[in-house]
């Protein structure tokens, strides 16, 4: 017996379309962390970059558990000295990129190097409703549905 092993040629890609309205953001971040690394496909290659396109639309109302919304602080370093910056989850969402604080915590479930910084380029995440890959008729993938846990 083989083990397979796809080729660039067999990878096919599908187009998803998550709403994150009401979703609790780590449950979301690792469903769309193993989509776009194509864990639930059956011809999954780990040096291969074989996940789909995932488009999250309402990014703003993600909630949060517990205190996180307060307490979650995240970093960042201006270059100079004393010049560390820190921001609150809450303030992230309710600022000007709340699709950030999502982005940041798919971003850390994939793998560094190449192959996630090729895997991050199939996300698109937005704030609103509004997106424009329409043309590519992504199919609805119901993360609020999958667990009772999974929407607050």
């Amino acid at each position: 017996m083989k083990t397979y092993s796809a080729k660039a040629s067999e990878i096919e890609k599908k187009w998803h379309i998550v709403d994150a309205d009401g979703v609790v953001l780590g449950r979301l971040a690792a469903i769309v962390a193993n989509v776009l690394r194509g864990k639930t496909k059956v011809t999954y290659t780990p040096h291969m970059d074989c996940g789909d396109h995932v488009v999250i639309i309402n990014a703003e109302k993600v909630k949060l558990t517990g205190k996180k919304r307060t307490d979650k602080v995240f970093y960042r370093h201006t270059g100079h000295p004393g010049g560390i910056k820190e921001i609150t989850a809450g303030e992230e969402l309710d600022g000007r990129f709340p699709e950030r604080v999502l982005e940041r915590a798919i971003k850390r479930m994939i793998p560094s190097g190449p192959l996630g910084s090729q895997q991050m380029r199939n996300l698109r995440i937005y704030a609103g409703t509004e997106h424009p890959h329409e043309a590519q008729s992504p199919a609805i993938l119901d993360v609020a549905g999958m667990n009772p846990k999974n929407k607050r």
